[in-house]
């Protein structure tokens, strides 16, 4: 069993405006919402693959029972830690003159240590986990050593532990030693507090994380694809050109197609070209990880390998 683990989700409100004037008014001309945050997205995107996953996590008030709802019609099999606050709603803007997307994240609800603790002992008793999705921002007052007690009882039960996430939360986790993690470029350069400049300065800082005993290391790049780096081997994979007209979601759409690649027997070369795919295939729908199999086995065929050295 596949389960991700959202501490901080949030429904996801796209606005659509013609051309934004600012100290004006402007009409809305489509809007949706979507159940958003980066493990939710991750299983949305499992289950439109048809690949069983839970989705657990924090969620509280009339917000967070829409968005159980929601993931319940996207397919998605929910076991939620209830808190009393209510979950967080983030607005996203869409310019259609400019195709330009703003993102308005809230800040989210506080959790509780109690609350904390039942999350704790949810997984400690988890049936079969085979992998653990841990990824996302950490809610109010809730500290990054928090990411490592996560991370250490997934590995006691057994689970590959996949982390993903940002800041300090990043550098603390890691000394839990996760099995795989994936940053995007900024994330790795805040993570080893440089500026990377090219393919080949990225890889030596993701040779240096495994070498720290980290498996496998995820580095997206946008546009210029995603790199793959363990103890023996090492990939760069980029996607064939296409209309970008989304980008919420595309990196955990990744960790999905990756997970479910590996999950399957797939080689790590060829997990690499379908986690590219899958995210390659998010950006080509409006929607929060939407997410597509057509989509990701037609941009699959198109993913290309190119030397790091």
């Amino acid at each position: 069993m596949i389960y991700t683990v959202t501490l901080n989700p949030a429904l996801d409100r796209q606005i659509w405006v013609e051309d934004i004037k600012y100290d004006e008014s402007n009409r809305i001309i489509k809007e949706a919402t979507y159940a958003g945050g980066k493990g939710i997205d991750v299983s949305r995107v499992l289950a439109n693959f048809g690949a069983d996953n839970v989705a657990l996590g924090f969620v509280g008030g009339f917000s967070g029972e829409e968005l159980e709802g929601r993931l319940l019609n996207d397919g998605v099999r929910c076991n939620f830690t209830y808190i009393s606050a209510n979950t967080r709603t983030n607005i996203i803007l869409n310019d259609e003159k400019t195709k330009s997307q703003t993102l308005f994240n809230a800040i989210g609800p506080e959790v509780q240590p109690q609350d904390l603790m039942r999350l704790i002992k949810q997984i400690q008793n988890l049936p079969n986990p085979e992998y653990i999705i841990i990824s996302g921002s950490l809610p109010v007052g809730v500290q990054p050593a928090f990411y490592n007690k996560l991370i250490d009882t997934s590995k006691e039960v057994g689970a590959i532990v996949v982390f993903d996430t940002d800041g300090r939360a990043m550098k603390v986790g890691l000394s839990s030693k996760p099995h795989i993690i994936k940053p995007n470029i900024h994330e790795l350069e805040r993570l080893v507090d440089k500026k990377l400049k090219d393919i080949n300065e990225i890889a030596q800082e993701a040779r240096a994380i495994c070498n720290r005993g980290i498996n496998i290391v995820l580095v997206s790049m946008g546009a210029k694809g995603m790199l793959c780096v363990s103890s023996k081997e090492e990939y760069w994979a980029c996607p064939p050109p296409v209309e970008v007209q989304n980008t919420i979601g595309a990196g955990d759409s990744s960790v999905a197609g990756f997970v479910l690649a590996l999950k399957e027997g797939k080689s790590l070369k060829d997990a690499l070209a379908f986690a590219v795919a899958a995210g390659t295939a998010t950006t080509t729908r409006p929607g929060t990880a939407v997410c597509l199999p057509e989509d990701v086995e037609l941009i699959y065929k198109n993913v290309t390998f190119r030397d790091i050295a």
